[in-house]
């Protein structure tokens, strides 16, 4: 009999247990290590975030918005960006700016930031400041 009462009272509580939120990056920068996958096609990638504002050069181009942290999401816009033409980094700003404009979920474990969306997906290290 106290084995029947025990399975629903941890069904119960597993209910009612909570996903901790994913660590809030703050001020920080981060740098590039894949984009959908691939590594990046520039060296020169960042990601800079501040409490109310994001920024991210893939390259080339600079682009950013305003910021907000949502359950576990980057909420993030309107994306606005230069435009320059540069060869053969176009499709990985492209997919960032994609990326940023979904509303990613970002996960932060050892250093390293993922983000996902349905389309795209980036992988980032923590910048270490000289």
């Amino acid at each position: 009999m106290t084995f029947r009462l025990a399975l629903p009272a941890l069904t119960l509580l597993s209910a009612c247990a909570t996903t901790p939120a994913p660590a809030n990056p703050g001020e920080s920068t981060w740098t590039f290590v894949a984009i959908d996958g691939q590594h990046p096609v520039s060296s020169k990638t960042t990601l800079t975030i501040s409490e109310t504002r994001i920024g991210a050069n893939v390259g080339c181009n600079g682009m950013g918005g305003d910021l907000k942290f949502d359950k576990g999401r980057l909420i993030v816009g309107p994306v606005v960006s230069t435009q320059m033409y540069c060869d053969g980094v176009m499709d990985q700003e492209r997919a960032v700016a994609e990326l940023l404009e979904a509303g990613p979920y970002f996960f932060i474990e050892n250093g390293r930031m993922t983000m996902r969306s349905d389309k795209h997906s980036a992988e980032l290290v923590r910048k270490v400041e000289d």
